[in-house]
């Protein structure tokens, strides 16, 4: 059972006062005095939810107790931060106290998600093993205490962001990601959309179990949510060391982050241009409106921060050699490309990314051209043209009519959410 729970609108000042709590709490359930001390927030891409400054507190709180205190992003193959993003996200965290997680060589593996295992949990749909290949310093640190901070949100691998999610896909190695990533894709991004435990939540839960029952750790997540004035506010902290930690806080977020809408003929999605830079992370416009889009409609996605497609230089060179050509050309190419069967987690994006010719999906980008954004098999728009039609100081969330009668849908933080129609979201 979860340690606590807090529910309700909360502000900065009362989230600094749960932060206090839930380490009260960690002392006494875990250490009561801890040495070394481990944080593990989420990458600036998640930096809206307020995490970079919660994990800022929980250093300061347990460095004041003379500990010892390390933090690393979990990035997964996400491009490390830069010393001014971490200044930028985690306050007074010195710099030398903040490691980038080296999907590659940073690495080691523990064990394994056996192949029949996965088999079995995805009917059939994926049948190789999932390699529990974790972050080097996770496992050697020797920490009295390992703190995960997260937002809970819809996503589209695991069905909701975070728990977890931290390890095996934040601080997971390579094989482990690919593995995953592919699992996940075979299901289907839109079966797992919503859905609180998917196939591959299960495999990470078993990972879990075996291979990290003895480490000291615990989860301070956060739900988030709209309010009347279409504010992203906290709308909830669940604080605990256990599945069920998570899965209160997972249905909180279905409650409250997933939109019911009839299927839409035009959404227009801003993703914010201090975190957002490459179409491997702004796709989640994508991810989290496709259950919403109607048959012929349109994705309008502003983006003034793209500037790469992949986060990695190899994922690009994929992404730009393939583009987001619908699943059934990728799973064809799979079969016979080595680079697609190298970077699986790469293959898997391109499956997700794709509207699979059932909606239109169109970018105005602040950094790339549009020869390279139709090279993709995306439009383009114009930045400027975009931002002063759809000015983002003047839509407001939901429905907007624009003064020539056209009738659009806005959405400010798309990664915040899930937009569905109530049947497909029934379906998940």
């Amino acid at each position: 059972m979860p340690w606590f729970i807090e529910t309700g609108t909360i502000d900065r000042n009362q989230m600094l006062v749960l932060v206090r709590r839930a380490a009260d709490e960690a002392c006494r359930h875990i250490a009561k005095s801890p040495e070394r001390v481990l944080l593990l927030p989420p990458d600036i891409t998640r930096a809206h939810s307020g995490a970079g400054w919660i994990t800022e507190e929980f250093y300061r709180i347990f460095t004041a107790m003379g500990a010892k205190c390390h933090l690393i992003p979990t990035l997964g193959q996400h491009v490390p931060h830069t010393p001014e993003q971490n200044r930028w996200m985690f306050g007074c965290v010195p710099e030398e106290r903040i490691h980038a997680h080296d999907w590659r060589n940073g690495v080691k593996q523990i064990g394994s998600v056996p192949a029949a295992f996965v088999k079995e949990i995805s009917n059939g749909k994926a049948d190789w093993e999932i390699p529990v290949v974790l972050n080097q310093m996770l496992l050697e640190g020797d920490w009295d205490l390992v703190i995960n901070v997260g937002h809970i949100v819809p996503h589209e691998v695991l069905g909701f962001a975070n728990h977890n999610k931290n390890y095996f896909i934040g601080l997971g190695g390579k094989a482990m990601i690919c593995a995953s990533h592919m699992m996940a894709a075979c299901c289907g991004i839109e079966n797992n959309l919503g859905c609180l435990v998917t196939p591959l939540r299960r495999c990470y839960n078993r990972a879990e179990l075996e291979y990290l029952g003895t480490l000291p750790d615990f989860y301070f997540e956060v739900v988030m949510a709209y309010d009347s004035a279409g504010v992203l506010q906290h709308t909830g902290v669940y604080v605990g060391d256990d599945a069920e930690t998570y899965m209160e806080a997972a249905r909180a977020s279905r409650k409250q982050n997933v939109t019911i809408v009839p299927p839409l003929k035009k959404v227009v999605a801003v993703m914010q241009g201090d975190e957002f830079y490459s179409t491997w992370v702004a796709n989640k416009a994508i991810y989290r409106t496709r259950k919403a889009m109607a048959d012929g409609g349109e994705l309008l996605i502003i983006a003034p921060g793209l500037k790469r497609f992949g986060e990695q230089p190899d994922v690009d060179a994929l992404i730009r050699k393939y583009g987001y050509s619908g699943t059934e050309n990728v799973m064809r190419l799979w079969k016979t490309e080595p680079v697609l069967q190298d970077l699986t987690h790469g293959t898997a994006h391109l499956i997700h990314g794709s509207s699979e010719g059932r909606f239109r999906i169109t970018y105005a980008p602040g950094g790339i051209s549009k020869a390279e954004m139709e090279s993709v098999c995306f439009g383009y728009a114009d930045l400027a043209e975009c931002l002063k039609r759809y000015d983002p100081s003047k839509m407001r969330n939901g429905f907007n009519t624009m003064p020539d009668g056209e009738e659009v849908y806005y959405i400010s933080t798309p990664s915040a959410g899930l937009w569905t129609t109530a049947e497909k979201l029934n379906r998940s």
